[in-house]
């Protein structure tokens, strides 16, 4: 059974048993799903108490291990960014708003370069943009229907009394903007379908080529922070184990992670 389901399976069989345990006690029994001890009194009525309410983590920085290892579980970054965070405070020993300065520059680091790996991005945002707005003065303006006939057709245009409005000027364009939007038309369906089967198989080529080039260089750069987590981790797909060690067989380099899940096309400003 692969790293995945394993996962999946350890995190069902534990909602089931809180629920389980949601039907066995009252509401003023508190329920964790960490391995974080709840005080008896935290909860009256089914409802929280001030006190416990008091204790709510406000950032990510003041959760616990097993709260950010579970975040990070779930791509979230911020959780991921606080694991690199942590481990350099073990590798380097030193106090955590040190640390974060560190991890600042890896942050700098994964975002060399990100514009080329962005620019196909934009490139056909571009195309697409500029594409569906020049199409309407093609088909319906007759200063632009004329210069494209004269430039590239040299199409027979009927007389200027069938020409007095925006749709007569449509009329005689459409003979030769048919085919291209038409043909048009049919390849980008022909895109969209291929590319929601690529989604069924879960491939995605060059995105993938890039983030995985962008995560090997970090984790070159920083290589003294490679860190090892549970398994329980693998659940999310996006993470993948990288050596053996003999005291945790599974490992995972939180670089690699941070660097898939960063956006491309623009700073990721995380929160504390």
């Amino acid at each position: 059974m692969s790293l995945l389901h394993t996962s999946r399976a350890l995190l069902s069989k534990t909602s089931s048993i809180a629920r389980k345990a949601a039907t066995k006690h009252s509401f003023n029994v508190p329920r964790s799903f960490t391995n974080v001890p709840t005080p008896p009194d935290s909860f009256k009525d089914g409802k929280p108490t001030l006190q416990y309410a008091k204790a709510l983590p406000k950032t990510f920085a003041s959760m616990t291990n097993e709260q950010i290892l579970q975040f990070a579980e779930m791509q979230i970054p911020e959780a991921c960014r606080e694991c690199i965070v942590r481990d350099i405070m073990v590798v380097d020993q030193i106090e955590y708003d040190d640390a974060m300065k560190i991890f600042k520059k890896i942050a700098e680091t994964n975002r060399r370069g990100m514009q080329i790996y962005a620019l196909p991005f934009y490139t056909g945002f571009g195309a697409a943009f500029t594409g569906g707005i020049l199409s309407v003065p093609l088909v319906f303006d007759l200063n632009t229907v004329n210069w494209f006939n004269d430039k590239f057709v040299t199409a027979e245009m009927p007389p200027l009394e069938d020409l007095e409005t925006m749709l007569e000027v449509g009329s005689a364009s459409w003979g030769w903007m048919e085919p291209i939007l038409g043909q048009i038309s049919f390849f980008l369906l022909c895109m969209q379908f291929a590319r929601s089967q690529l989604q069924n198989l879960g491939v995605r080529p060059y995105f993938n080529w890039q983030r995985n080039m962008r995560a090997e260089y970090l984790v070159s750069q920083f290589p003294q922070y490679d860190a090892e987590v549970s398994p329980s981790l693998y659940c999310s797909i996006s993470l993948r184990s990288t050596y053996l060690n003999s005291h945790n067989i599974f490992s995972l380099q939180f670089l690699r992670c941070y660097s898939k899940i960063d956006k491309i096309c623009e700073p990721h400003e995380m929160s504390d």
